[in-house]
């Protein structure tokens, strides 16, 4: 299931529900439904920033929360090739993270599942 996140800021983010489900846990928002108000931007951002840091120091940790969504090797491919395609939590955040930051600056809130 996609989840497209739209702002006034920026253009949209589209993110699977299994890749966006970090994010959203950490902010402590439903998949399904949901805003991002301009007022919890700045706090928002601060704690992705942060769980990208340490995504980034812990690289494992991106391996473990990434088991469900995409993990299938094609047939005769190599889990060291397949390790190495794997996209990191920060690569993942990055699109949402530049739009919390657009919506903060813009005052504008960011909503989903409407």
């Amino acid at each position: 299931m996609l989840i497209t996140f739209t702002s006034k800021s920026s253009p949209k983010v589209m993110m699977y529900q299994e890749h966006a489900q970090r994010i959203l846990d950490l902010l402590h928002k439903s998949p399904t439904r949901g805003v991002i108000t301009a007022a919890e931007a700045a706090a928002a951002i601060s704690q992705l920033e942060h769980e990208v840091e340490l995504s980034k120091q812990h690289p494992e940790v991106d391996v473990e929360h990434d088991v469900h969504a995409h993990e299938q090797q094609e047939e005769g491919e190599l889990a060291e090739h397949a390790l190495k395609l794997r996209v990191g939590f920060a690569q993942r955040a990055f699109p949402l993270l530049e739009m919390l930051r657009a919506a903060s600056q813009g005052g504008h809130d960011i909503v989903w599942g409407v």
